[in-house]
């Protein structure tokens, strides 16, 4: 994705490091999906870039575990 997208690698850190420290921060947009990825959320990265992750328990503590990273197009 970020061969074919450089511009998106400094986009994709920030979203990244808003994921670990509020994954619902505004600027994420972040928002449960329906259908087939029932169960997984999805955040924005840039205009035409998403992150697909879903909830998980790891050693007792909740984290995220991203599924999928790209085009609007491309995730769902």
């Amino acid at each position: 994705m970020l061969k074919r997208n450089p511009k998106f690698a400094d986009d994709l850190k920030i979203a990244l490091k808003l994921l670990e420290e509020d994954v619902f921060h505004p600027r994420l947009k972040t928002h449960k999906l329906k259908g087939i990825l029932e169960g997984s959320w999805a955040c924005s990265v840039a205009y035409d870039l998403r992150i697909v992750f879903e909830f998980i328990q790891h050693e007792g503590d909740e984290a995220i575990l991203l599924q999928t990273i790209g085009t609007h197009d491309e995730v769902y």
